[in-house]
């Protein structure tokens, strides 16, 4: 939640009163400095002031002279990619990100001072994840200059760096991707009459998902009946509490929990809400070639509506709306009415600027991946609905709470990308 350059001065300060040095000892003194200071900038509203702090940063003769001597003139800058998501939704948080990492670079550029961005992203779409190669293929000219870091996070450990051979494939994909990104750049949008575009999808992307997540008074209510997310926070899954202050909002709901409770419906509603409306916005003024053309010839852009044609893939409305009937009340029903619809038109206009018929045409593999978990996992997702319920009746159920865990654990893995 880096905000302003005293975030960063205040843990240099803290450092030298320490007298902490890299070797992680007190008191000792060491040749190498100080350890490295990372901002993470995580919310839009930080993103967008992501290049000003880092110019105010480097504009003070102090830090530049440090980062200089002690770190060989290299600053290292987070992206956030969870909380944007959960305040902007996933279309306006690509878009903010992709800006952000433009304007750091830049700034960095300007001062001579080399740049490494690090990626922090969670292995589902709507916390940033996604295909590693696509990921770092996507990122702005620039920005990946022979250096790049990312978090793996979650069961994508596992999945990707479990097995021996596993993990050297892995290795292979990051390896080439950041040397293509670092000699043969990706294009930049051909003009600037995309970057306009972009920006008014973004903004009525961003107004939808806003309307509904934060200003509907009725939605939170709705998101606590309709999802496992209330007793998520019993089951000790997780790593950290479920969210970060002692509120009900979702304000303070960690990105985690926020994403994983829609996975465990098949509504994964965080990493499309909102992006139906932003292309239905331009489809509507005429724009629809145009989007095409982005689409084939701006890796960005295909990026964002591979991977929410990927997650339109995964989802089930018949199993949402199962949920729904069953689990939220009759006066909230409607809204659940209203998101299915929303999730049919993002499909709609999905396919329409990608050019195929039907979802995952491009993605045979993954579609028959999905179809033959089915079998398995629409039981699993019935039996869930029937345990919230009676869970809602007699909360002490000990043997009830079992049989949650179960079918939490086999629709995380049924569905995947969950962390």
């Amino acid at each position: 939640m880096a905000s302003n350059a005293s975030d960063v001065l205040t843990v240099e300060l803290l450092q030298k009163d320490a007298r902490l040095t890299v070797s992680g000892e007190l008191g000792k003194a060491c040749p190498g400095g100080t350890l490295r200071v990372v901002p993470l900038f995580e919310t839009v509203k930080d993103l967008r002031g992501a290049g000003s702090v880092i110019r105010k940063l480097l504009s003070i003769d102090w830090y530049r002279q440090h980062i200089i001597k002690n770190h060989n003139g290299h600053q290292e800058v987070m992206v956030g990619y969870s909380d944007s998501g959960k305040d902007a939704g996933r279309f306006t948080a690509a878009w903010e990100l992709y800006k952000a990492q433009e304007d750091v670079v830049a700034a960095c550029n300007e001062y001579g001072i080399k740049v490494t961005l690090f990626h922090g992203r969670g292995g589902s779409i709507g916390r940033g994840g996604g295909p590693t190669y696509m990921a770092i293929q996507s990122q702005p000219p620039g920005s990946v200059m022979g250096t790049l870091r990312s978090t793996e996070q979650g069961e994508m450990v596992q999945a990707k760096f479990g097995l021996p051979q596993t993990a050297v494939r892995q290795l292979e994909i990051y390896t080439t991707a950041v040397l293509l990104a670092t000699l043969r750049p990706p294009l930049p949008p051909r003009e600037e009459k995309w970057r306009n575009l972009m920006e008014d999808i973004s903004q009525i992307s961003c107004q939808s998902y806003r309307s509904v997540v934060y200003e509907n008074p009725e939605f939170l209510t709705y998101f606590n009946e309709a999802t496992p997310q209330a007793e998520l926070g019993f089951l000790n899954i997780g790593s950290r509490p479920t969210r970060r202050k002692a509120t009900t909002g979702i304000g303070h709901l960690r990105a985690i929990p926020w994403i994983f409770a829609w996975t465990q419906t098949r509504f994964v509603l965080p990493a499309w809400l909102g992006v139906g409306a932003g292309l239905k916005g331009a489809c509507e003024k005429g724009l629809t070639e145009e989007l095409k053309v982005m689409y084939k010839e701006w890796h960005f852009f295909q990026s964002i509506i591979d991977l929410i044609e990927m997650v339109l893939g995964k989802a089930d409305i018949s199993i949402a709306k199962h949920y729904d009937e069953v689990l939220v009340s009759e006066k909230r029903q409607e809204l659940g009415r209203q998101l299915r619809n929303e999730l049919i038109t993002t499909g709609k206009f999905v396919t329409v600027i990608s050019g195929h018929d039907k979802l995952l045409q491009n993605n045979r593999t993954l579609k028959r991946l999905i179809e033959n978990r089915l079998p398995f996992l629409n039981p699993m997702n019935m039996l869930q609905v029937e345990i919230l319920k009676r869970l809602r009746r007699d909360a002490d159920n000990l043997k009830a709470r079992d049989v949650l865990l179960i079918t939490i654990n086999g629709i995380a893995a049924g569905m995947r990308n969950t962390g």
